[in-house]
């Protein structure tokens, strides 16, 4: 399905009833990473995937884009699907925006999953390797992109063991716009650093690690672990950075885990 917001055309998926989930997914993905979360939760839960803005079937203008935009038009979609509540799902990029979308948007957050994901800011180092990224997205095309980046969300076990779920995250990165690609960059490098913004958050909270992530590491999700008060971590065995693809089963466990607790308040409440 498709729906005007903020004036682009925005692509979700919407599945399932009860407690409103909400996936957003990572860099440079779109909604179809979360495949296996919505078979497995969509009979229990109600869950929604978008492609954010610059991804999958969603419109990919050739304009600035920050983390804060894509947590306006989460909060627009959350309006026209008519859900004043969410559990939000974040993983990489999609943590950062559940970042900025707490930040401007608190009142709306039943629960937080930040999956592979971390509170610092970009150091100068990152910045850079961003805006090479982009040059290099925009001279040669998101297939160069998929090269650089599949070593980077994927395990070396799962490399070598999992074709078919490599050419599946290959496929995805080589169908997203430049523009999308390059936005996106923009968008992560600008992002502020959250790291004073954990001891605030008074929502449930689930941190979700790949043992063997090396983008975002299981001490980034201890550091967050750790300053979230009442917080709860799951490091998943096995796991490099797109957990939720490489050990889908114990992604579920976790994140069924959690909604079944934030259902169960909701409903004492």
């Amino acid at each position: 399905m498709n729906v005007v917001i903020n004036g682009i055309s925005l692509a979700y998926s919407d599945h399932g009833k009860g407690l409103p989930l909400i996936f957003l997914h990572a860099f440079p993905l779109n909604r179809t990473m979360w495949e296996p979360q919505v078979e497995a939760l969509s009979t229990e839960f109600r869950t929604i995937t978008v492609d954010l803005r610059g991804h999958g079937e969603s419109d990919a203008p050739l304009w600035r884009y920050t983390l804060d935009q894509a947590a306006d038009d989460v909060a627009a979609l959350m309006d026209h699907l008519s859900i004043d509540q969410a559990a939000l799902v974040g993983l990489s990029m999609g943590g950062y925006i559940l970042f900025a979308f707490y930040r401007r948007y608190a009142n709306r957050v039943k629960g937080l999953v930040l999956a592979n994901t971390r509170a610092q800011a970009d150091t100068e180092e990152g910045k850079q390797l961003r805006f090479r990224m982009a040059q290099i997205a925009y001279r040669q095309g998101p297939a160069v992109v998929a090269d650089l980046m599949i070593p980077k969300l994927l395990s070396p076990l799962a490399l070598e063991t999992k074709p078919t779920l490599v050419q599946k995250v290959r496929a995805i990165i080589e169908r997203t716009e430049v523009s999308g690609i390059a936005g996106d960059l923009m968008a992560m490098a600008e992002r502020p650093d959250s790291i004073p913004l954990l001891r605030s958050m008074t929502c449930p909270v689930h941190i979700i690690a790949g043992e063997m992530d090396q983008a975002t590491p299981p001490a980034d999700a201890q550091l967050m672990a750790d300053c979230i008060p009442h917080s709860h971590l799951t490091i998943i065995a096995g796991a490099g950075h797109l957990s939720n693809l490489e050990q889908p089963d114990d992604f579920n466990q976790a994140v069924r885990k959690f909604a079944r607790t934030l259902a169960v308040r909701g409903a004492a409440g």
